[in-house]
């Protein structure tokens, strides 16, 4: 059974990620708070809990103070933020500050999907604004691991969270293409499957 909190200033979007979430594990059970203060508060009096999805941007703290006393408070809980922001600065700071993951709301259902099932899986959901800021280490490789050019761009759309239909249009290549090049990035990497070849790619600096 999976504990999750979801934080968020929005009613209407709360109750709509809990409704994906429900859809990930149909056990789940779901606190929701509408501000930092009630986060901290279930926080202090709950169980662990195993996710915590939080918007920084809530408006009865500073966002920098709010977030990093609920990572203090977290227990152990994969911190996700949600986030209308694409600033690169603030999605930096959360990830140095303990997220394991930064979702545009902007972002569609597929990809919010994918991405909380990385970071449950122990990987870091790194959003596309920011990939942009690592394109020499996708080009380059990281630690000994090589890949081509595309292999390169067929990880960092894999690690947004893309469906193999959707990386097929985005280069222009047929699925039948994508997924030879998936499976020449996981045995050049030494992965299983794409969240394990994402972890991997995190870990190294390929992404």
């Amino acid at each position: 059974m999976m504990r999750v909190l979801i934080a968020d200033g929005h009613a209407l979007f709360r109750d709509g990620l809990s409704a994906l979430i429900e859809q990930l594990d149909k056990t789940a059970v779901i606190l929701q708070a509408g501000n930092f203060r009630q986060s901290l508060k279930i926080l202090d009096g709950e169980r662990p809990f195993d996710l915590i999805v939080i918007d920084p941007d809530m408006s009865d703290m500073p966002w920098s103070n709010g977030f990093e006393a609920v990572c203090k408070k977290s227990g152990g809980a994969r911190v996700v933020v949600v986030s209308a922001s694409e600033n690169v600065h603030n999605i930096r700071e959360s990830l140095e500050l303990g997220a394991g993951g930064y979702i545009t709301k902007r972002a569609e259902t597929k990809i919010l999907s994918n991405a909380l099932k990385l970071v449950l899986d122990g990987g870091t959901y790194i959003p596309p604004v920011m990939l942009g800021h690592n394109s020499d280490n996708l080009a380059a490789g990281g630690k000994g691991k090589t890949l081509t050019n595309r292999q390169s761009q067929v990880l960092g759309l894999v690690a947004q969270g893309m469906s193999n239909k959707q990386i097929a249009y985005e280069i222009g290549v047929s699925e039948a293409t994508v997924k030879l090049h998936i499976n020449a990035l996981l045995k050049a990497i030494g992965a299983a499957n794409r969240t394990q070849a994402v972890i991997i790619a995190q870990k190294t600096g390929l992404i």
